[in-house]
């Protein structure tokens, strides 16, 4: 597509949104423009526009921008491509599918900001989304400001503490940059042909180093669309929400669903707040639906009853207006559980957060290569863009004699730990992970270890307990094993390291030239009792 068709289609969209903030259109306009103006938004997943300074603009040529509608079209089935990699639970009408190999449907999933990073667990919803915009259907990252603030009973056994403003606000700026930079990432990167096969390119993203900042630019940042709810919600009124929404809610069909019937069976209840929440939910369906044109909400298992409140509101709710309702979707996708039924993405320390600032790269990879070999492959299909052959060609590997060990689980974690962190973040946990190894032969250095000081234990000691002193007082003096003897079984069983060199001698001695550039000092105990010590 030609700049100037690009930006025809830009103005259009822009005309339509200026148009319904002024005033409502008839049935058969409003699916007129989105015809026009949505599917070529869907080939090149252009940004919406939303804010009052960009819709200001001139209206495309009407040829242009049906010209430019009729060209666009899925590149491939997204519903195909979900059930292949296991990323495809229910769907709230068989005709999904077919739909989706039609048409290009613009499709939205909602992270609530109950922390200021998302998990690993948030990771199916984002890589839905980079799938959908990889088939040509244009995803759009709806963060929950204002449900953030009543909380989604979904899942959960007893309410959400509530947040401050401010703490919810920092929340949606971190969570909203999480999703530019990393949906940024796979617009730039990953491809879906006519004929089903995977492009994914490791190349760094032009957007790769993006900040958070809602007004990143280049091609990348251009492909991401994320909105706010609070933008709709804030300036309703309690008494138009029951006038506008409750009036079509039927609160037998609100108490059947699992998220209400659960909680009202447990001790501790749910709050009619909570009980709100799928209301609110379904109202994003419908304000999405209208004005952006959205035609699909995708959401984990557990999110089933919230998203059929949606598609049931937005035909109760425009029939009643005396408009065509569009025929809307909803589908699910399986919550990441591993092959004992726990959910995947949290560790004895917490959840997996996506964000640099709360889990280093180094620790996010080494998450990942821990996976085991029974559900490694599972994760490859859903958490990766790899080929399916690559994958099933791994698989076969696999179950050969001369198969090595963690070659499925390395894989795995440098192209999630890429997918999230970049180019940069993966060369970083790479050299981390060398780095703290027992036996590697890479030099280390002061900038490397420092860098990693704080996914290993450390502890500092006088110059004068280091260096002329044996390796066995050292490692008990800095608390990595409870006694001398302990050190001295371990030294004779070949389980002692210092700066990566395995120690052979009883009595060896910490001299000056052991320090790395005089002031560090990495031991090991065994592969995973690491100890980075600073002079003080």
């Amino acid at each position: 597509m030609s700049k100037a068709t690009r930006g025809s289609c830009l103005s259009g969209l822009k005309q339509l949104h200026s148009t319904s903030q002024r005033a409502r259109v008839l049935p058969q306009q409003r699916q007129q423009q989105q015809q026009q103006c949505h599917p070529a938004l869907q080939q090149q997943c252009r940004i919406v526009a939303t804010s009052a300074a960009t819709a200001d603009v001139e209206a495309a040529p009407a040829a242009a921008a049906a010209a430019a509608a009729a060209a666009a079209q899925p590149t491939a089935n997204l519903v195909t491509l979900l059930r292949s990699r296991g990323l495809l639970q229910d769907v709230t009408s068989e005709d999904l599918e077919k739909a989706a190999a039609d048409t290009c449907l613009p499709i939205y999933v909602g992270f609530d900001p109950t922390a200021d990073s998302l998990h690993l667990g948030n990771l199916l919803g984002i890589i839905v989304l980079a799938w959908a915009g990889a088939c040509g259907h244009p995803p759009i990252a709806l963060c929950g400001g204002a449900t953030g603030r009543v909380g989604d009973p979904s899942g959960r056994s007893s309410e959400r503490p509530v947040l401050s403003e401010a703490e919810i606000q920092r929340n949606i700026d971190a969570i909203a940059g999480t999703l530019r930079t990393i949906l940024g990432r796979a617009a730039s990167q990953l491809r879906v042909t006519s004929d089903g096969n995977v492009q994914y390119s490791t190349a760094p993203a032009s957007s790769s180093s993006s900040s958070s900042s809602s007004s990143s630019s280049g091609d990348a940042a251009d492909q991401v669309t994320v909105l706010n709810n609070l933008d709709w919600f804030g300036s309703m009124s309690f008494l138009g929400f029951l006038r506008d929404i409750g009036k079509y809610a039927r609160v037998g069909q609100m108490l059947a669903k699992e998220s209400v019937r659960s909680r009202m069976e447990s001790e501790s209840g749910i709050s009619f707040t909570e009980f709100t929440y799928q209301l609110l939910q379904g109202y994003d369906f419908v304000h999405l639906a209208r004005e952006h044109g959205v035609r699909v909400q995708a959401g984990g298992s557990d999110q089933w009853g919230n998203i059929t409140a949606g598609t049931d509101l937005i035909r109760k709710l425009m029939a009643a207006e005396g408009q065509e309702p569009p025929q809307c979707f909803g589908l699910t996708f399986p919550l990441l559980v591993d092959s004992e039924g726990r959910k995947f993405g949290k560790s004895t320390g917490g959840a997996v957060w996506l964000s640099e600032a709360k889990l280093s790269p180094y620790k996010f990879y080494q998450y990942l290569f821990q996976v085991t070999d029974a559900d490694v492959i599972k994760f490859l299909r859903m958490l990766t863009f790899l080929p399916l052959e690559e994958i099933a060609a791994l698989e076969a590997a696999m179950a050969q004699p001369d198969y090595v060990p963690n070659t499925a689980q390395k894989r795995l974690a440098e192209a999630v730990t890429r997918f999230v962190h970049g180019e940069e973040g993966l060369a970083q946990a790479l050299k981390a992970t060398e780095a703290l190894r027992p036996g590697a032969a890479t030099a280390l250095d002061a900038a490397t270890l420092e860098a990693i000081a704080g996914d290993a234990p450390s502890c500092s000691l006088p110059a004068s307990q280091l260096v002329g002193a044996t390796l066995i007082d050292v490692m008990v003096a800095a608390g990595m094993l409870k006694s001398k003897g302990e050190v001295r079984r371990l030294i004779k069983g070949g389980g002692v390291y210092m700066n990566n060199a395995k120690v052979t001698e009883e009595l060896a001695v910490v001299s000056g030239e052991d320090l790395i550039e005089g002031r560090l000092l990495l031991l090991a105990a065994g592969k995973k009792n690491k100890m980075l010590v600073r002079v003080e």
